[in-house]
């Protein structure tokens, strides 16, 4: 691993970027348009280091292009094969269908070439896409190892992620592989109504495929943006900040932990209800000895993750606390400074997102406690929810005495 700049107390991993090592984390995406889905990075916090930096760690060599990690584009069995006029949207070109703004899409191409069979998913295979129902539309974000597309599946709307599998680097290749089986295993395995639901995947000699349902409203990071950094109103904060809770006590239920838990991560369904999504790098909590230091991403991640220190579940619960200040506040985190300052100042000067003095007591003590240096402090999600079920009834009462007042002085009148 190229070792990145050090500082007192913190090594920054990977390339001197936000998210952590090189390839061992392909959950992050550089944004191509709106509606986004699934792990997609605000352009408003690419603000670190020599290849564009911020939270999107593979915004240079994007897959498609000619300077792809693996040149899927140049690959001998993509080239010179079909007939001129030959269309990868055509009917012919089954299984599956690909809009014809994709005819060029090299990935596109190698998951619905018929020339070579879809592998099933060994233990999973009731998982595997018929990719005959699959109809992929245009790309909405992509990185250094993959796209994300909108499509339809069966009828039904859809987020699709592409991951190319590296051809000159079987290293690379064997790490990959392993994200790809962990995600489609925790998928498989995760049934809540606060966590994306799992369609199904597939895999290709060259291509790996996850399909996962589509969430019109794109991540919280992106509903933010577009209120142009607006506190979202508070019960709506805190009953999406009860969503993600929820969401999180049932993963940590079952022994997993997410290790990515950010706003970028969460989606927005049509009820305004959060879904967690991109367990990529989410695996098995077991002897947290080994465990791959700086996966994440730096402005929500946990100090002793930051240290390379072992660590538990509780890595979640601390990002839980940088999300819940985000909704309260609608704010970036740590947004004066760039990722690598941000996790000096975390791990070295203790710093933290400054609580609103208007913040209601009870969010505050959540968000403090969440986010203690001692992993031990930390509440589980269990008792976060217990915590904002209360804010929540006092946020309730609140309001509800507010009325009483207002209309003790201002009578309602008949008409």
């Amino acid at each position: 691993m190229v070792e990145g700049p050090r500082f007192p107390g913190i090594m920054v991993g990977g390339l001197g970027l936000e998210n952590g090592p090189n390839f061992k984390d392909m959950a992050y995406y550089q944004k191509l348009g709106e509606g986004s889905n699934m792990s997609i990075d605000s352009i408003s916090s690419l603000q670190t280091t020599n290849h564009g930096g911020g939270s999107v760690a593979m915004s240079v060599e994007s897959v498609g292009s000619s300077d792809s990690h693996t040149g899927i584009l140049n690959h001998p069995g993509l080239r010179a094969v079909l007939p001129a006029n030959y269309s990868v949207g055509n009917s012919v070109f089954r299984p599956g269908r690909v809009a014809h703004e994709l005819n060029d899409d090299a990935l596109a191409q190698a998951l619905m070439d018929p020339r070579h069979p879809t592998e099933t998913l060994k233990s999973y295979e009731n998982w595997t896409i018929d990719l005959g129902k699959l109809n992929m539309g245009r790309p909405f974000a992509q990185g250094a190892f993959g796209k994300l597309y909108k499509g339809t599946y069966n009828g039904e709307d859809v987020a699709i992620k592409l991951l190319e599998r590296p051809e000159n680097d079987p290293e690379r290749a064997q790490l990959m592989e392993q994200q790809f089986v962990q995600e489609v295993m925790m998928l498989a395995t995760l049934k809540h109504p606060n966590i994306v639901r799992f369609i199904g995947a597939c895999r290709k000699p060259m291509v790996w495929c996850i399909v996962t349902e589509y969430a019109k409203g794109g991540s919280v990071r992106q509903f933010l943006m577009k209120r142009q950094n607006r506190s979202v109103p508070l019960k709506l904060a805190v009953k999406q900040a009860l969503d993600v809770a929820r969401g999180m006590a049932y993963v940590h239920g079952l022994g997993f932990i997410h290790r990515d838990l950010k706003s970028d991560n969460l989606l927005i369904f049509a009820d305004k209800s959060i879904k967690i999504a991109d367990f990529g790098v989410a695996r098995i909590e077991v002897q947290t000895e080994g465990m791959t230091p700086e996966t994440g991403t730096y402005r929500w991640m946990a100090p002793e993750m930051i240290q390379h220190r072992p660590y538990n579940q509780k890595v979640d619960v601390y990002s839980f606390g940088i999300v819940l200040w985000e909704l309260i506040t609608g704010m970036l985190p740590f947004a004066n400074m760039t990722a690598v300052q941000a996790a000096f100042a975390v791990v070295n000067k203790g710093a933290r997102p400054i609580i609103p003095h208007d913040c209601l007591p009870a969010l505050g003590e959540i968000m403090t406690r969440c986010w203690d240096p001692n992993p031990d402090v930390r509440p589980p999600f269990t008792e976060v929810v217990r915590m904002l079920e209360n804010a929540e009834m006092e946020i309730v009462s609140t309001v509800r005495k507010a009325r009483f007042r207002c209309c003790i002085s201002q009578p309602m009148t008949t008409d």
